[in-house]
């Protein structure tokens, strides 16, 4: 099937405003992902188009993008989500995320949403080795309390969907909630008040209007939104 793609470009070395790029292949397969396309006009058509990208397999999260209007992988974005049915020419128009500042073209600057991330001590904290001298031991259900945050890799589709963090990059985001849950709520660690603390800042989870735009954009299923009511509610009634 013929693809044309638009993609919104920018170069700061030369460029004073962003623009589009048009592009347009042939001979496009609806088992395609975004990113072999965009690997395709990079190679074949354009070899200035800059653009993150490493695993490929939906793994490493370094492709996130907005992809028609929406956060999403590159890698695990099929050309058949996207196509209409029985048509054999299809649109993608492709940008940066927005929230951050774009270094060139689809690549933008991680370092806030990395310093967000490390504001929430996304690590385990116990300095009170077992008798036995082994491992920490955890239940089945205590290990489910936060099995779903464990899923996250940090790709920022779902902090830079959010208004509140477009509104104020202050705002610590979804993921950095997401990382703070997923630790708050593990029974072997012992630094939940401090990660509560972040938390419960003027610019931590208060700053949640509940849109749910970040649940939307999660590419792992992460149900953020309902991460995030938990460590809201752990702050106002104590349920850790």
């Amino acid at each position: 099937m013929q693809v044309q793609i638009r993609i919104r470009r920018f170069n700061p070395e030369k460029d004073n405003q962003p623009w589009w790029g048009d592009y347009t292949l042939n001979d496009a397969n609806a088992t395609d992902s975004v990113l072999d396309l965009l690997h395709r006009i990079k190679w074949e058509q354009d070899g200035t188009l800059t653009l993150r990208r490493s695993c490929g397999l939906g793994v490493c999260g370094s492709d996130a993008m907005r992809i028609n209007g929406a956060n999403r992988l590159a890698c695990k974005t099929l050309v058949s989500r996207i196509a209409k049915a029985g048509s054999d020419q299809t649109k993608i128009q492709v940008e940066p995320m927005l929230g951050l500042r774009v270094i060139k073209d689809l690549v933008v600057d991680m370092e806030p949403f990395f310093d967000h991330y490390r504001s929430v001590l996304p690590y385990f904290v116990n300095d009170n080795l077992p008798a036995d001298g082994r491992e920490f031991l955890q239940s089945p259900e205590d290990r489910a309390r936060f099995d779903d945050t464990t899923k996250c890799i940090l790709c920022a589709a779902c902090t830079t969907s959010c208004p509140s963090f477009w509104a104020n990059e202050k705002y610590v985001g979804p993921a950095a909630i997401v990382q703070a849950h997923r630790f708050i709520f593990d029974s072997r660690d012992q630094a939940a008040e401090e990660r509560l603390k972040v938390m419960g800042d003027s610019f931590g989870v208060w700053r949640c209007r509940t849109i749910f735009n970040c649940t939307n954009a999660c590419p792992r299923d992460i149900e953020v939104t309902k991460a995030i009511a938990e460590v809201k509610a752990a702050l106002t009634r104590g349920e850790i």
